[in-house]
């Protein structure tokens, strides 16, 4: 399945919660009661425990901005921990390449965090990265190269940035992959356990 280009307020009502996919927070939350169409749902059935897991499972796709398959094979390599699966899950997904520039603050999105690596605006050990899936590992520097720190809005993000991640150390437009990401670094609301469920089953 292809990756979902509609109106991303769409997604967020459809989940009913705000998914960090555009910058207007305030203007997504109000909308947030409303379900996709002219006038929204009518009326909404009880969710079964299959709904229930696959609405979370897409939730996650939504907010990291990822396909089907590329969730499974995180999935599949986070199963290699049994004990800690949904965790192992998270940070998979925190340490995507384009999950760590949208967590360093030099983008408003993470859509936003894709297309500036696609373009080969980012460099990993200074060498130039344009897979946004990368993952990143301990001791890994991520900075942005000269053509990148030319782009207005990113130069002007990282003047305001005030990022608080704690497993990158950022200095201006360079930061180190100070330790992997853990469950407790993910913000957003997500319940991994349901997601483990949903490939369980």
């Amino acid at each position: 399945m292809a990756r979902y280009i509609g109106p991303k307020n769409k997604l967020a009502r459809k989940i009913g919660e705000d998914l960090g996919l555009k910058t207007n927070a305030l203007k997504v939350a109000r909308r947030l009661t409303s379900k996709p169409g002219q006038h929204g749902a009518k009326s909404r059935r009880k969710t079964s425990d299959y709904g229930t897991q696959l609405n979370e499972k897409q939730k996650v796709k939504y907010i990291y901005g990822i396909l089907e398959r590329q969730l499974r094979k995180l999935y599949t390599e986070a199963s290699k921990n049994p004990t800690a699966t949904g965790a192992a899950l998270l940070s998979l997904l925190e340490r995507r390449l384009d999950n760590a520039i949208y967590r360093l603050g030099w983008t408003g999105t993470r859509a936003a965090a894709r297309q500036l690596a696609s373009h080969s605006h980012i460099r990993i050990n200074g060498k130039k990265m344009d897979v946004p899936s990368y993952q990143v590992k301990v001791n890994d520097i991520i900075s942005l190269t000269s053509k990148g720190m030319k782009i207005p809005l990113i130069s002007e993000a990282i003047k305001e940035n005030s990022s608080k991640v704690t497993w990158l150390e950022q200095k201006g437009a360079v930061a180190k992959v100070s330790r992997l990401p853990e469950r407790t670094d993910v913000t957003e609301s997500i319940e991994e356990q349901l997601i483990v469920e949903y490939y369980s089953r």
